[in-house]
Parts: C-alpha cells; structure tokens; sequence
C-alpha cells in the first residue's frame, strides 16, 4: 500500500514504523473474515483493512475525527488478523501506532478520560490488592456489573520450599495475585514437581501492557525497564546461580514482555536488555514439552472433559497453538478446542471488557455457546482476563490449565 506520509511523521520513528507495515499490505481484505467487530457490527472500518485506511489517511494529514477514534477504540487488538493475514502485516504495532496520534489530535469526553485513567493507573498500582479484597469482601452487595468483575475469594495454597539447580523467573503480574493467586503458586509446584525453581523477582510488577495499550506508551515503557531491572541480575548471574528462562503463566503478558525488544529497540539505554530479555521469555505452554516426561507418573490423569479455550494473544500474538492440549493428552487428560471459531476472541482483551462491555458480552456468550456445545466439566484457558470474563458468564468452573495439572498432581501424591 503506497503512503505518502505528512511532513509532521515524515522523520519520526512512528511515521517510519507504520509506513513500513503499510507497505506490506495489499488491501486484499482477508483479515475482514476472522475480525471479532466486523463479525458483529458488518461496517468496514470495524475490520482492519477499514481501520488500516483510517490510519493512512492520519499519516497522511487528514485530521482524525471523534469517528475515527471511536473505530480504532473497537479494535480489540486481538491479532486474528496477523494470523490471516498472507502478507505479514504486524497490525498490532500498527493500530498502536494509530491510536497515539490520533488521541494527540482528538479530545476524550471527561467520562472517559476518567474512566482510561482509572484502569491504568489503578490496576498496576499497589492499591489494586487491598481495594479487591474489599470488593471480595462485599461482593454479595455489588450490582451484577461488578460482580462479574470481583471473582470469589482463592486461596492460593503452599508455595514450594525446596531450591534446584534450574531456575525460572516468572512474573507475578499486577492483578493476578490479587485476584487469582492460585494460577502463580500452581506454577511454582508444578515447576519444583518437575525440578524447577520459581523465582520471583520482588521490584517487577505490571508487564507494561496496560499503559501501553490505553496509550500511555511513556508510562508503560517506564514499567518495561523497570521490570528488565528487577530482572536483570537475574540473567547475568550465569550458569547455576541464574536463571535460564522468564516463564509467563498469563499469555496477555507473555505477548507484551515478547515485544520488549521492539517496543524499546530505539532506547539505547535498554535496547539491547530488552532484546535479551524477550529472547529468554516463554509462554508456560512452550515449557510443557519438558514438563510432560518429568511429570509423567506424578500427574493422575482425569477423565474429565476439559474444554480448552486458548486466548488471542496466545494463538495470534504468540503463534501458539496445539500445545496445552497436546501435551496434557499425553498425561491422560482429556482436552479438546471447539470446532466452531476458535480462533475469534471472547471479548475480554484487556480493559476492552470494561471499555466496551456491550461488544465484549456478545463476543463471551457467542465463545460460552461454542463451549458450552461440547458439555465441558471445566473450561481452561491461559488468560486471567480470558478466564475471569468468561467465568462472568457461566457456571462451569473456568480455570487456568496449570491449576488443573496441579490439582492432579496433589491427587497423585
């Protein structure tokens, strides 16, 4: 796609960074066929091949307007496209791209300035524990809006106590523990069943991705570094005394952690750090292959029907797919994916949920009918926002998979 930028973006890192993905793209429209809004609202500029206009068009000097930002506001950034899409373009940076400059240019109503800066201030902020303990607290008392956003009180249960010689740093993240600290102490007994250690570097907390993507991209940078310093001593440490990957047991950060390197390649301070740091990062799925003959003989296998929902930024940001169902098979579990859109995204997608509830709900009940369909006893995921949303709506336990092999692991022993 020919772009021929403003002189405003002409030398500016973002006009040169969009302009190169522009021209990968040859408006062939295929990615209109798996985007979660186009599915729903049928117009052209809720479909990335409409949204991708609307940003050539900023590029190129036409001034955004509120219609703009409200089209490019309902992108879920889900990434389906980047899976569909035959020429490799990286919409994902692109519509990041696109909504900081079109927010440069175009104001919010004060509802939802307030409402943007809550979320991202709020959720990784160290507050965000105590106010969900209250809200736990009185949960019974809340409207059904957020209760579907406050789940029940989780114990975690015991963190593992015995050291090994192979380490692995893991994220807590900056809503997990607060809201399901079982998924972060699951992990650890799992890793130490299979001779892992889990360490937890105290100082790294928000992945970044939060800021970032409600275009605070100062503000989720900021996080990033600050995380790559908590991390850091870490991985210099060397054989024995240092770790030998970063594990991610939620996919939404495993995504964002991945990127580091090419959301900080023009910081000279930390570019290199970045890259090093995001070559060392794993979605847990991708330790499973290990996992599964170090664990096999621990874990008792169930026969229940576990149905397996895998998030957007696992199948489409992270090109993950097949893993957790093929690996936990081989232990005796039986897991399946829906056969009907399994690539379409359940309407979590962050702070999409809150921002906009009204698309995120039609797109979970058509993911729970999907579901629902194959009569799951448990339905896993690999998200904490895919899992919490999706709970909102059902009454099938929804879990993280790793809390299913760990309570099968405690049966066995």
């Amino acid at each position: 796609m020919q772009t021929k930028l403003a002189p405003e973006f002409k030398n500016t890192a973002d006009g040169q960074a969009a302009e190169a993905i522009l021209r990968k793209c040859v408006h062939c429209g295929f990615c209109t066929a798996t985007c979660p809004t186009y599915q729903l609202l049928g117009d052209e500029l809720d479909g990335p091949r409409g949204r991708i206009y609307l940003i050539k068009q900023v590029l190129e000097g036409e001034t955004p307007t509120r219609k703009t930002q409200m089209h490019l506001d309902r992108c879920l950034t889900c990434r389906n496209c980047e899976t569909t899409c035959p020429s490799g373009v990286q919409y994902g940076h692109l519509v990041d791209i696109g909504r900081k400059l079109v927010d440069e240019s175009v104001p919010r109503p004060v509802g939802e300035k307030v409402l943007r800066w809550a979320l991202k201030e709020g959720l990784p902020s160290p507050l965000f524990a105590p106010a969900m303990k209250l809200g736990q607290a009185v949960r019974g008392m809340l409207p059904a809006t957020l209760q579907a956003k406050v789940p029940p009180p989780q114990k975690a249960g015991s963190w593992p106590v015995r050291t090994h010689s192979r380490k692995m740093l893991m994220l807590a993240g900056c809503v997990q523990p607060a809201m399901m600290p079982n998924i972060n102490s699951a992990t650890a007994r799992v890793l130490d069943a299979a001779g892992i250690e889990t360490v937890v570097a105290p100082k790294a907390g928000c992945c970044g991705a939060v800021k970032f993507h409600l275009n605070d991209q100062d503000g989720g940078k900021a996080e990033m570094r600050r995380n790559i310093d908590a991390w850091w001593p870490h991985v210099e440490a060397g054989k024995g005394a240092g770790v030998e990957a970063i594990v991610m047991n939620a996919s939404g950060c495993g995504v964002t952690v991945k990127e580091y390197g090419y959301i900080l390649k023009d910081d000279a301070a930390y570019a290199v750090k970045a890259a090093r740091i995001s070559e060392l990062t794993h979605d847990l799925s991708e330790v499973l292959p290990e996992l599964t003959p170090a664990l096999r003989g621990k874990v008792k296998g169930s026969a229940a029907a576990i149905a397996f929902h895998p998030p957007c930024t696992l199948q489409h940001g992270q090109q993950l797919r097949g893993g957790v169902e093929k690996y936990l098979g081989e232990m005796g579990f039986q897991v399946k994916t829906t056969s009907s859109e399994p690539h379409l995204c359940c309407g979590s997608a962050g702070t999409y949920s809150v921002l906009n509830p009204a698309l995120a709900y039609q797109l979970r009940d058509r993911k729970l009918g999907h579901l629902g369909d194959m009569s799951p006893d448990v339905i896993v995921s690999a998200n904490i926002g895919c899992i919490t949303h999706l709970q909102s709506g059902t009454a099938t336990p929804v879990k993280h998979w790793i809390e299913v092999l760990d309570e099968a692991l405690n049966q066995q022993a």
